[in-house]
This record gives C-alpha cells, structure tokens and sequence, in this order.
C-alpha cells in the first residue's frame, strides 16, 4: 500500500468513523454507510493534507466517488497532475 493510500485510508476512518480495517480498496461507501457529509469532510481533509484541490460538488454527481479505490485513484491523479504543473 502506497503511502498516499494509507494516509487516505486513515482521513476516510477518521472522518467518517468506520473501523481502519473494513477499508479495502474495493469496499463501496454507500456499504460503509459514509454518508455525503462525511464525503465532504474528507474532501476537505484530502485537500489539506495533498495541498490540491478536488474538484467536487456535493449537489453535482459528476465526480462520484463509488469505492475507496475511486477515492484514491482520483486523488493520486490530482497528485500527479499537480506535480506534473508545478
């Protein structure tokens, strides 16, 4: 597991208060019960921790995260486009 990974696996546990091992790459949020102000504030902890900036609107479904691995793959994307600009 990548350390961007695990760092987004901790704010996930965090901020939604599932247990850190239930978290797998392939578990669906609606089945973990994170609810979309929950999706938000991870948003927003993402966002803190990786310095980038998530282009997500919670009325707005096209950024949908389905499963933690969307989650991750979206963010690392970001990464990488953003190290790729600066």
């Amino acid at each position: 597991m990548s350390s961007v990974e695990s760092d987004i696996y901790d704010i996930i546990a965090e901020k939604s208060a599932v247990d850190r091992s239930k978290l797998q790459s392939d578990a669906k949020l609606e089945e973990l019960e994170i609810e979309s102000l929950d999706v938000v504030e991870i948003i927003f902890a993402v966002e803190e921790k990786f310095d980038i900036h998530v282009p997500y609107n919670a009325n707005d479904q096209e950024l949908e995260f389905e499963t933690v691995g969307d989650v991750v793959s979206a963010v690392q994307k970001l990464i990488d486009e953003e190290g790729a600009s600066a």
